[in-house]
């Protein structure tokens, strides 16, 4: 049970991101970003917000199919 809990922190997050593409939901995305454990245990919340936006503007042209 303690793995499958350590990996549920995960998995949670990969199925956000599945969910943001399938829907084409850009604020999935940010939360995909915003909730792992890694980069939620290092960076706050306005800075993960501000490097998304930054990334998703850089990223533009890859990123056309969510439309937005």
């Amino acid at each position: 049970p303690q793995c499958a809990a350590l990996n549920m922190t995960n998995i949670a997050v990969q199925e956000l991101s599945v969910k943001a593409a399938m829907e084409k939901d850009k604020e999935a995305a940010f939360h995909a970003c915003a909730l792992d454990p890694l980069t939620a245990s290092v960076v706050s919340l306005p800075d993960i917000r501000k490097m998304f936006e930054e990334l998703w503007k850089a990223e533009g042209d890859r990123l056309s199919y969510f439309d937005v």
